[in-house]
């Protein structure tokens, strides 16, 4: 996508089987600036485009359960961006590699999972809703969480 003048860099890194690099969550800013709610739509839009997008068939095939879905992500999202621990109170643990073991996803299927999360991030970019900073440092989170839900080969 094209920012205009940012300096926003949404590059992916290419997955390499077997390396899990650390990864550092989000700078909590991002969630006081963009705000629980905005989160909430955040993930709603991202979970509405998975449902019709290249890599529907690893998620809820009803529209009700994929807004179910996109909150307990969103209330993760909250969690790892230091907000409350909703996902714990509501799930336990988040655990998300073992919560991802049932789904077949493959590197393909994570490069298409960045770039709808990227599109569904283009209203906070656009509205200056969080700084370049904040954006960058949730994408790097992003990148790098997704390349350990990766469990099986193209």
């Amino acid at each position: 996508m094209n920012f205009g003048t940012s300096s926003l860099d949404f590059s992916i890194l290419p997955y390499v089987e077997g390396v899990n690099p650390p990864v550092t969550k989000p700078n909590p800013a991002f969630l006081t600036e963009v705000g629980e709610q905005g989160i909430r739509d955040l993930l709603d839009r991202f979970y509405m485009a998975l449902h019709v997008g290249p890599i529907k068939d690893i998620f809820p095939e009803s529209k009700e359960e994929m807004k179910i879905a996109a909150q307990f992500s969103a209330d993760f999202f909250i969690q790892i961006c230091a907000g409350p621990k909703y996902f714990n109170q509501n799930r336990g643990a988040p655990q998300m590699r073992g919560r991802h073991a049932p789904f077949r996803i493959t590197p393909n299927a994570r490069l298409h999972w960045l770039v709808t999360f990227e599109e569904a991030l283009a209203p906070i970019i656009e509205g200056k809703v969080t700084s370049d900073e904040n954006m960058q440092s949730f994408w790097n989170y992003l990148n790098v969480f997704s390349q350990w839900m990766v469990n099986s080969k193209d």
